[in-house]
């Protein structure tokens, strides 16, 4: 009998915000938990921060860092909920206004990458920017849930990393310059 194939987790390079955007959201996170609902508050690693994921596949290679050195940041604006998934429990998020300086980094990211087999959230033509909020919530608490995320969170994007699963290692790759 052969061996099953590892299974591998996608790797991911994300946009992290300012350190007050990054509090609002983490404030949201907690009063879900508070409330008893999904939210990423329960997940308590180290690499669990707000971010917007720009790519995410299985064997993504080294970035070309010389495309972020200089990227200056730029303003971010977290609006209105989003629901992604199907079935009884889905993934709450807050989507992110897509800004030509947004888009202009993702597509350097993609640059840097090259092609490959990206997850289908962050393919070509698929990807919607968004912070997760919560990853299994049930679609009955999601009347409670909607109460208690806020307006817009204005901030700014503050630092680009890579995620590696497989070694459990966060990278920064480039804190963007003010």
């Amino acid at each position: 009998m052969q061996e099953p194939e590892p299974r591998h987790s996608p790797s991911s390079i994300e946009l992290l915000l300012d350190p007050d955007a990054e509090a609002a959201v983490r404030a949201e996170w907690d009063a879900l938990a508070a409330r008893g609902l999904s939210s990423l508050a329960g997940h308590t690693s180290a690499s669990n921060r707000p971010h917007v994921t720009l790519v995410a596949r299985i064997g993504l290679s080294k970035v070309d860092l010389g495309r972020l050195a200089d990227i200056a940041s730029f303003p971010l604006t977290l609006g209105a909920p989003l629901l992604f998934g199907s079935g009884e429990r889905r993934v709450l998020a807050r989507s992110v206004v897509p800004s030509a300086e947004l888009l202009d980094l993702r597509e350097s990211i993609l640059a840097a990458v090259g092609p490959g087999d990206d997850a289908p959230h962050t393919a070509p033509g698929e990807w919607m920017p968004h912070v997760a909020l919560a990853r299994r919530l049930r679609v009955p608490g999601l009347a409670a849930a909607l109460d208690l995320i806020g307006g817009d969170i204005h901030g700014h994007a503050h630092a680009v990393r890579r995620w590696d699963p497989d070694v459990a290692a966060v990278t920064t790759l480039a804190e963007l310059r003010l």
